[in-house]
């Protein structure tokens, strides 16, 4: 196993004056054995920094460095890294058992260790039944796993995971999310996964990188991150439904953007001097357990989560808010960075 280093690293396609920067000077330090997501929106750079670590994209500027070896001009194969891509990657001639072994065959590994490691990846994946079964005979799940098999035979010193549960369905990412969790937990590899699902971020990593267009907006734990957002872009993009950012809420001054997130608003039955802000329903979206209340404020649009043991507001009618000071977030409105405090 080892560490990553990303030290000031640029991407940039074309050159001169018409080159294009998609990668700005990114710094991030993975400890050996951790879990760390790249996460964000479509196109913000996170498949390429991916890719860049692993040798499939050349670098613009900067280092990086598995272990301590700077592997900028190192080729895939001898970074000793091992990707799970989306789309399965599966040999579809080739049983389960082959495409696990495919890696290894071709380094000339002795069968008898080939066999062993197959075995215990199988062991691990729940995959031991199907080893005599080609790819098409499987379901989604079952291919990721696979090619997840495929990952753990190499024994490398770290994990590339590439947006590796967006073809399956609901219910499978949330069962291969737990698989991967308690892969993570019995190998210990380091390991980078891409996603643009905050959900998967969320619940998969030790440590996440929010990236957007280009750049580290914050790199912290998934409790950090969420309690306490770098920027109104991670204070948005993480959580579901986003933190309320509001420019007219009572208590904010000029060049202030207060944040508060929906779960952080009470609704209570009457006015409290300086201490509630009335606002006007607009909708009401009941999610099963719970339901989201739209209300205007001052002209802007923002979000309530109510229980669903408590009574439904109508639309139209006004209610009583009050807000829990101490998660209210402060942002300044010109370069959405978080004020201290």
């Amino acid at each position: 196993m080892a560490s990553i280093s990303l030290r000031n690293v640029v991407k940039t396609y074309g050159h001169g004056p018409k080159a294009t920067p998609v990668i700005h000077g990114l710094n991030a330090e993975v400890a050996d054995g951790e879990f760390v997501v790249i996460v964000g929106p479509s196109g913000c750079g996170k498949s390429t920094l991916l890719r860049m670590v692993a040798g499939l994209e050349e670098i613009s500027g900067g280092d990086i460095a598995i272990g301590p070896r700077v592997v900028n001009t190192l080729e895939p194969a001898e970074r000793d890294i091992a990707m799970v891509f989306q789309n399965y990657a599966l040999y579809p001639h080739m049983s389960v058992f082959d495409n696990m072994a495919y890696g290894l065959k071709i380094k000339k590994m002795p069968l008898a260790e080939i066999k062993q490691r197959v075995d215990k990846a199988a062991g691990i994946l729940e995959l031991g039944h199907l080893l005599q079964r080609k790819p098409r005979e499987l379901s989604g799940g079952q291919r990721q796993r696979v090619a997840m098999g495929r990952a753990i035979v190499r024994q490398p010193q770290v994990f590339l995971f590439d947006e590796p549960l967006s073809n399956l369905d609901a219910k499978l990412r949330a069962q291969t999310r737990l698989e991967i969790q308690k892969l993570h937990r019995e190998l210990g590899i380091t390991s980078l996964f891409v996603t643009h699902d905050q959900v998967e971020a969320m619940t998969l990593a030790q440590r996440m990188i929010v990236m957007n267009s280009g750049r580290m907006e914050q790199f912290g734990t998934p409790e950090d991150v969420y309690a306490r957002p770098a920027t109104t872009f991670v204070a948005s993009f993480m959580g579901s439904p986003p933190m309320n950012l509001l420019n007219n809420a009572p208590g904010t001054t000029s060049g202030e953007v207060l944040g508060v997130r929906p779960e952080h608003l009470d609704i209570v039955p009457q006015p409290l001097a300086g201490a509630t802000w009335a606002v006007e329903v607009d909708t009401v979206e009941l999610l099963g357990a719970e339901r989201l209340v739209y209300a205007r404020l001052q002209g802007e649009t923002l979000i309530v989560r109510q229980e669903e043991n408590q009574t439904a507001p109508q639309p139209g009618t006004t209610l009583h808010l009050r807000p829990r000071p101490d998660r209210l977030h402060r942002f300044s409105a010109a370069t959405g960075q978080r004020l201290a405090g």
